[in-house]
């Protein structure tokens, strides 16, 4: 008897829990602000980014020179900076006014300049010759390129020119060089050896949309809700209650089906497409998004429940994505991030999925090897759900009182009517 009690109380909880995840579907494929944001965004947003970055390397960036000094020192210079395979020196302009016209017509993307005393400077070796570097910012690829250029041909430079002060003094060959590089090196650009911005940057920002969109979509309904004040606790067909936990694993059931179909597409399928690095396992992307997404549906669900309006979704979307990504320690290492940065990227659950996803698709790494993240993520998961059933369970308990008191309210309203009327019938 006992047993069939608890079997039939299993089957209940499960029908109700079925019940909710149905009514979340249902919700979600007939709001079309949702359906745009899950299957548009979600789906082109990736996209985009890549078609964005899909050079990935850019080579030959056009780069005006003012040279001032007009010495043989500054033209070696001028020769050997238009020699480095990322830039390309296009125009030899006679003032500095000149190459800014230039810059802002967007004809040129960047601008050397040598001052007069640049080659007396540097013959006297007793000062530190200067010259100035202008980027265009309109690309941090543009910058990127002309810094690189220029800060490698200086070191370089200041190689050869130790080489010569030391040939100066009778000292070259081996010796000489063994003096201005005791410790020879090479360059090597870990995990990303073409030095791409696409296979730096896109990774991580991949994440970040499918943390994004997932918050967004959630969001919208409930605001939709909130304006309309309908009752999100009442099972459909029933005239009582949710369990906060059925209601919660079942609205979180609904959009975990349909995210980890999207979430394939982008962290799995894209950078296939687009020749970004795949190096993980399918089978360990798969279980790592299993907790990234439901961290992110309790996350976005919790502060859901503050959201009065249903626009106000879209706002926090677009304040908050690029908050959430700096604060990641992606483009910005936490060692020297503000405490309170720090910290506050800890509690996002995009923070542990980029690393993560950036470990195993860019760095090859193992589920194994990225445990700290995969455990944290469950940490989260389970933290954020706490929160959205106490909450959940304190807004009920709220209804619930404000319901019994309407009630007592209308008993008493009853009572005294009767009352009144049975006094005015006696008289």
């Amino acid at each position: 008897m006992d047993i069939q009690r608890w079997i039939d109380a299993l089957l209940t909880r499960l029908v109700d829990t079925w019940r909710v995840f149905v009514l979340e579907l249902r919700r979600i494929f007939r709001d079309s602000g949702v359906m745009l944001i899950f299957f548009v965004a979600g789906l082109a947003y990736p996209v985009i980014y890549n078609l964005i970055y899909i050079r990935n390397v850019v080579e030959n960036v056009e780069v005006a020179v003012v040279d001032m000094s007009s010495s043989p020192a500054s033209r070696e210079f001028v020769y050997r900076f238009d020699a480095a395979p990322e830039v390309t020196v296009t125009h030899t302009c006679a003032t500095l006014e000149e190459a800014q016209a230039l810059l802002k017509a967007q004809r040129v993307h960047g601008i050397i300049y040598i001052p007069s005393d640049y080659e007396s400077v540097l013959m006297s070796g007793m000062e530190t010759a200067h010259i100035s570097l202008y980027c265009d910012m309109s690309s941090f690829l543009y910058m990127k390129n002309v810094l690189t250029a220029a800060s490698m041909l200086m070191l370089d430079y200041m190689n050869h020119i130790q080489i010569d002060r030391y040939e100066a003094m009778n000292i070259g060959g081996e010796t000489g060089w063994a003096l201005v590089q005791s410790v020879p090196f090479r360059a090597v650009s870990l995990f990303n050896p073409t030095g791409g911005y696409c296979a730096f940057l896109v990774p991580p920002i991949l994440v970040l949309i499918v943390h994004q969109t997932l918050f967004f979509g959630i969001n919208m309904p409930q605001g939709t809700a909130r304006e309309e004040n309908k009752e999100v606790f009442i099972l459909p067909g029933r005239r009582r209650r949710a369990s906060v936990f059925r209601l919660l694993i079942g609205r979180g059931a609904a959009y975990f089906v349909i995210y980890m179909a999207i979430a394939s597409f982008a962290l799995i399928l894209v950078p296939i497409l687009f020749g970004l690095p795949h190096l993980a396992m399918v089978g360990d992307l798969l279980r790592f998004m299993v907790p990234l997404l439901l961290s992110t549906i309790y996350f976005s669900i919790f502060f859901a429940s503050f959201q009065k309006e249903r626009e106000t979704g879209m706002v926090t979307m677009l304040f908050t994505s690029l908050i959430f990504f700096f604060a990641s320690g992606i483009s910005w290492p936490w060692e020297s991030m503000n405490p309170f940065w720090k910290y506050l990227g800890y509690l996002l659950p995009s923070t542990w999925g980029m690393h993560g996803y950036v470990h195993l698709q860019t760095m090859g790494a193992t589920l194994e090897t990225t445990a700290r993240e995969y455990h944290v993520l469950w940490v989260l998961t389970l933290v954020y759900f706490s929160m959205c059933a106490l909450l959940y369970a304190y807004k009920a308990w709220r209804m619930d009182t404000a319901a019994r008191r309407e009630q007592a309210h209308r008993r008493m309203q009853s009572k005294q009517f009767i009352e009144q009327h049975i006094s005015k019938s006696r008289l």
